[in-house]
């Protein structure tokens, strides 16, 4: 099991949970950007995403930061979530 602590930034509170650029600290930081600290629900609400495609980018933005797998398991995630809007966008235009 990966033990969460390891995506945490250091000198945060004992929740194990990174101030988010709004110091929201129920943000995991493996949700935050390394560098200009963007927090990926931000990013997919600033571009208007679907709920399908904001997943999928959400997925992608953690990939390698949550599991020990090399991000496999995330972006095999993100994929069912572009086959589920391409479905969902062939129903709206059919």
């Amino acid at each position: 099991m990966t033990d969460h602590n390891d995506y945490y930034y250091e000198g945060i509170g004992r929740n194990g949970y990174a101030a988010s650029t709004t110091g929201d600290e129920r943000i995991p930081s493996y949700y935050i950007g390394k560098y200009h600290k963007y927090e990926a629900r931000k990013v997919v609400e600033d571009f208007d995403l679907s709920y399908n495609i904001g997943t999928c980018v959400t997925y992608c933005l953690r990939s390698k930061r949550k599991h020990s797998d090399g991000g496999v398991q995330d972006i095999k995630k993100a994929i069912a979530h572009l086959e589920f809007e391409l479905e969902r966008l062939k129903k709206c235009n059919s």
